[in-house]
């Protein structure tokens, strides 16, 4: 699949996983990617201070835009975050409350309704996602959603809220955010696992459960975190000083053993959730930067090209 198709085919990418797979890593590689095609893309974080923008060599984000990144090719990464209490202040002052939108956060009543409304604060930051997937001022945005099951609920709140509320602002708002999630042109939700049972048993089960409850379609499963298969480990003696040969023949060991269980894994991923795989590698060589979430981002363009036509958004039926 051409990098260009894919990062058209939804106006909204939301990337969960398990905690610990990599998943803002696997975000703020997506949207450098498109970045790298050419793309206005916005980064979203909505769960607190992740550090994503300065994974891209920004500051630490706010709820105003800020430029992260320009890439030669014209396109450019921005980030935002998203808070309930900033997303009731912007839907109070579209509706003409302004006067008593700071006074309601300030006061904290929006404690107390929350506390009293489950999924009110996931719906006020869903629909701020949709006021700007509205907009159509970026041409991809890229949310960094919570951990796997907080996903869930979080993906979950505009049908609880729908079915809960059956009329007036809530109801209203509830339904339009359904409606952009159900939406394969408007969104897709790329899960993140590791080539291990438990993030790939999670990573499954989620797939099926935002698909079943959710209706929201699915792009391709992103494996991060994988050992490239290398030459030379087939059991022959190394060449090396006689004082070496043990060390380095225990080491090929392990790598052999840890190859072997990455692609089980990955095989019973592809028996168990029908859908195209993107892999990304392991990095060996310390922490995460711009310039390294930059080497992601063309592991990510290399993956989509690799993918079939069909990829973008996909059932896991």
């Amino acid at each position: 699949m051409n990098p260009e198709q894919f990062f058209s085919a939804s106006r909204l990418v939301i990337v969960a996983g398990k905690g610990g797979v990599g998943k803002t890593v696997v975000a703020a590689s997506l949207a450098r990617a498109a970045s790298k095609t050419g793309r206005q893309a916005l980064l979203v974080e909505v769960q607190g201070r992740s550090g994503i923008g300065r994974l891209l060599g920004g500051e630490e984000l706010t709820y105003e835009d800020q430029v992260l990144l320009t890439d030669p090719s014209g396109g450019a990464v921005r980030g935002r975050t998203i808070r309930p209490d900033d997303a009731l202040i912007d839907w109070l002052n579209e509706h003409g409350m302004k006067r008593i939108a700071k006074r309601l956060v300030q006061t904290g009543v929006l404690e107390i309704i929350a506390t009293a409304t489950p999924g009110l604060r996931d719906l006020l930051v869903l629909g701020k996602v949709k006021h700007l997937e509205r907009e159509g001022d970026a041409d991809l945005i890229v949310v960094d959603a919570p951990a796997a099951g907080h996903a869930i609920t979080f993906l979950r709140a505009a049908r609880t809220l729908y079915d809960t509320a059956r009329a007036g602002p809530i109801h209203n708002q509830a339904k339009e955010v359904l409606d952009m999630l159900a939406d394969p042109a408007r969104t897709q939700v790329l899960l993140v696992a590791l080539a291990e049972e438990t993030p790939i048993n999670e990573m499954i089960e989620t797939a099926y459960h935002l698909e079943d409850h959710v209706g929201v379609k699915l792009g391709p499963a992103i494996v991060n975190g994988c050992y490239p298969l290398l030459e030379g480990l087939d059991g022959k003696p190394p060449r090396a000083p006689k004082a070496m040969v043990a060390d380095l023949e225990r080491a090929a060991e392990l790598r052999r053993n840890r190859v072997e269980l990455q692609e089980a894994q990955l095989a019973r991923l592809a028996d168990e959730l029908p859908v195209e795989q993107i892999r990304l590698p392991y990095r060996f060589d310390g922490d995460m930067d711009a310039d390294a979430i930059t080497i992601l981002a063309d592991h990510v363009l290399a993956g989509i090209g690799d993918l079939s036509l069909s990829a973008g958004g996909q059932d896991a039926t």
